[in-house]
């Protein structure tokens, strides 16, 4: 066994380029030969296979931790390029399932459309109905939109009645200081009398 220490990160970055290149070709292939459910089949094995050689990427990135700094520069260079092959082929199978989704929506848009109906009156149909569809919901959020103005309304009404309120008990205890200031100035009046009358 190699115990060197870039025999870990080399034995990665191998198996890595296997896969990559395994991706590379059944991407291609799908691209080029293959249609429908045997596309998408192909495509979900790149997945996995993609996952496994970032699996390895992320292996690679640990050992070269251990590497020595005179040559570690190197094994940075080699680690990025396994990270940006590995980037450019899940871009690749992105667009190709963008594709393969692409085609499945065209497909289901010209079954609307039968042989009995050269100009299309059930892609006709489905406009209509779809406006309706439109129609309803538009609709649904004006009514949403009554129902919130109309409950706004109310709930000024409740503050203003609220505040009517308030205000008249402010002006009743108002009035109620005004009394009391009015016995105590009696009553001090009083008091000043009788310490005049004793004195």
């Amino acid at each position: 066994m190699n115990s060197a220490p870039t025999a870990l990160f080399e034995s990665y970055e191998q198996d890595f380029q296997q896969f990559i290149g395994t991706i590379g070709k059944r991407l291609e292939e799908a691209d080029s030969n293959e249609r429908g459910e045997e596309r998408k089949a192909t495509l979900r094995r790149v997945d996995m296979e993609l996952d496994e050689a970032d699996e390895m990427v992320s292996q690679m990135e640990i050992e070269i931790q251990g590497i020595p700094q005179s040559i570690r520069s190197e094994y940075h260079t080699r680690l990025r390029t396994a990270k940006a092959d590995l980037s450019r082929y899940k871009k690749l199978l992105k667009e190709q399932r963008t594709q393969v989704a692409r085609s499945d929506l065209l497909s289901t848009s010209q079954s609307f459309t039968t042989s009995d109906e050269p100009y299309g009156s059930n892609s006709d149909r489905v406009r209509l109905l779809a406006g309706t569809k439109r129609l309803e919901d538009g609709t649904k959020r004006l009514q949403e939109s009554q129902r919130i103005a109309l409950e706004t309304e109310n709930q000024g009404t409740d503050i203003l009645m609220n505040l009517r309120t308030q205000r008249e008990q402010i002006e009743n205890a108002r009035d109620t200081l005004h009394t009391a200031d009015s016995s105590i100035d009696r009553a001090s009046n009083t008091l000043r009398k009788m310490i005049r009358t004793f004195f």
